[in-house]
């Protein structure tokens, strides 16, 4: 269980981190980060460092398409966690 915990922390640090980098690119004008990418965490539990690196950064807040890609990929970790939790 503690390796749960553990990877789901790290998948906030990351995706938080990852929000961060993109924001900065996006200002600079450079090459960006995929969304794809940037959802990726979330299916490791790192949706609220997601959630909390768009509210931070002002990153992707408007974006629909976006979010809701980020809604689809919180259901599949939703989906994932219950058959894992199911199994132990």
């Amino acid at each position: 269980m503690n390796l749960l915990i553990y990877i789901t922390l790290t998948a906030n640090l990351v995706a938080f981190v990852q929000m961060a980098i993109d924001k900065r690119l996006a200002v600079k004008q450079k090459s960006r980060i995929s969304e794809a990418q940037l959802i990726a965490p979330t299916l490791f539990g790192g949706f609220p460092g997601v959630l909390l690196g768009m509210l931070v950064f002002r990153h992707k807040t408007k974006k629909t398409s976006f979010q809701l890609k980020l809604a689809l990929a919180l259901f599949l970790f939703f989906g994932i966690a219950y058959f894992v939790v199911k199994r132990v």
